[in-house]
């Protein structure tokens, strides 16, 4: 349990004494990429501090010079750190209560990440149509598709949403794989275990003059890509209903 309030005070003191005037600067100098910057180093902080030990597979399949969807896996809040730091600078499209938590919620807005509120559908469709406008700026994106944590770690099902956002603006998907997190920080559990985490990084999954008829065969491919970086224990048992 120390291990886990040592790692939550680095997070806490990133977010809280940190963030405020990193907020102030990025309205200041109308620029937030020293506000990520720092937020990145505060997540390989946190990730130290739990023992977090990341192999990366792949990493040369990461694309410059253009506008992608990333897709991993999502087993733990562990995730989305580890996945970030290895990286370029991307937007992050997630449920709406992640950007409720102070500071951090706000410096999400303002680099341009995307809630999602899941609860209302018309809601949802306009985080759909923010994203894809976003994409066909030249922004990144990092979003999970089965929208959210897996209690057993298995991979789930896929939400819709990602997959329209990505076929709408003809971005490329690049599907990853994240083995392992679980163990290290599960769904309901507050205490923190160190660890290895494995990220595979596939081959790109092209969307470009596909339409929205393309979905099930392009979620499809995804989840083929992503299984095939998971253990047995992370491999799905429920039907695919993609």
């Amino acid at each position: 349990m120390l291990r886990a309030i040592t790692v939550y005070v680095v997070v806490a003191f990133f977010i809280l004494i940190l963030g405020p005037p990193l907020l102030l600067w990025s309205v200041i100098s109308g620029s937030t990429d020293a506000l990520y910057t720092v937020g990145i180093f505060g997540a390989k902080a946190a990730l130290f501090m739990a023992g977090v030990r990341i192999s990366v597979t792949g990493r040369e399949k990461i694309p410059t010079g253009k506008a992608v969807v990333f897709m991993p896996n999502h087993q733990s809040n562990c995730d989305p750190p580890a996945v970030a730091i290895i990286l370029p600078p991307v937007l992050i499209m997630a449920k709406k209560e992640f950007f409720r938590v102070p500071v951090l919620g706000t410096s999400m807005r303002m680099r341009g990440s995307i809630p999602v509120d899941r609860t209302n559908r018309e809601r949802a469709f306009d985080a759909v149509d923010q994203a894809v406008e976003a994409l066909k700026s030249g922004h990144s994106f990092l979003a999970f598709p089965e929208g959210t944590r897996s209690k057993t770690g298995r991979l789930q099902t896929f939400k819709k949403g990602v997959f329209v956002m990505a076929i709408k603006a003809g971005a490329p998907i690049i599907p990853i794989s994240v083995s392992g997190t679980r163990k290290i920080m599960r769904k309901g559990d507050y205490k923190i275990y160190p660890g290895p985490v494995r990220i595979t990084i596939h081959d790109a999954v092209p969307t470009a003059g596909c339409d929205i008829s393309d979905r099930a065969k392009i979620a499809g491919q995804v989840r083929q890509a992503i299984m095939a970086g998971l253990s047995a224990e992370e491999q799905p048992i429920e039907p695919n209903t993609d």
